[in-house]
């Protein structure tokens, strides 16, 4: 499963983007990317295309590479927040792991989404 998510206009100086990818197998986080978007998005919903276009190609070379392994995987979801983008798996902002790489959150969010990244564990 792969979390695509942007911060549209979030660089103060040249307002462009950043695409941030995290990419899971099974429950454990496999990859991430981070990286500022090349062209202005006038829009989050083309920063979030932008985002899920990275997380497109980092599925199909995962999938080759695994080939070479003799695994074989059918789908992988890509997870999006964004309402525009209706071709991807919605996934509430609540829940997107991504969000962490993107927005300052709260104490309970922030650490709500590090606990699904793995680098916390459960605490009661």
């Amino acid at each position: 499963m792969m979390y695509a998510d942007s911060d549209h206009a979030g660089d103060y100086v040249d307002r462009k983007s950043t695409s941030d990818v995290c990419t899971f197998m099974g429950c454990f986080l496999t990859s991430r990317f981070s990286k500022k978007q090349i062209a202005l998005a006038i829009s989050t919903t083309e920063a979030e295309y932008v985002s899920a276009g990275k997380a497109f190609q980092q599925a199909l070379w995962m999938k080759q590479a695994l080939i070479d392994y003799g695994i074989r995987l059918d789908d992988i979801p890509i997870m999006c927040d964004n309402k525009g983008a209706i071709d991807l798996k919605k996934v509430s902002s609540g829940r997107h792991i991504a969000d962490i790489l993107t927005k300052p959150l709260k104490r309970e969010p922030f650490n709500y989404l590090r606990l699904g990244l793995g680098m916390m564990e459960q605490i009661d």
